[in-house]
Order: C-alpha cells, then sequence, then structure tokens
C-alpha cells in the first residue's frame, strides 16, 4: 500500500487549517456555557 508524501508546504497548510478548526470549535463549546449558564442564571430568578 503506497502513502502520500506531504511537502512541508503541505504539512505547514495542514496544521493551519486543523489549529484553525480547533478555536472554532473551543469557541462555539465557550459560546453554548455561556448561552445555557445565562438562561439558567435567569431562571432562577422567576
Amino acid at each position: 500500500m503506497e502513502t502520500v508524501k506531504l511537502t512541508e508546504a503541505q504539512k505547514k497548510s495542514r496544521r493551519s487549517r486543523n489549529i484553525a478548526l480547533g478555536l472554532v470549535l473551543a469557541g462555539l463549546v465557550v459560546l453554548f456555557y455561556l448561552m445555557t449558564m445565562a438562561k439558567m442564571s435567569g431562571m432562577v430568578g422567576q
């Protein structure tokens, strides 16, 4: 089975894309967490 050899530019591009995706996912997690906390704090006062 043959494997594809990536150039250094391709490896750097893939790494940058993976870091960007990781940051987007982390941002969404934080956003959903904050939204949940805001909704729950609003329910306490009712």
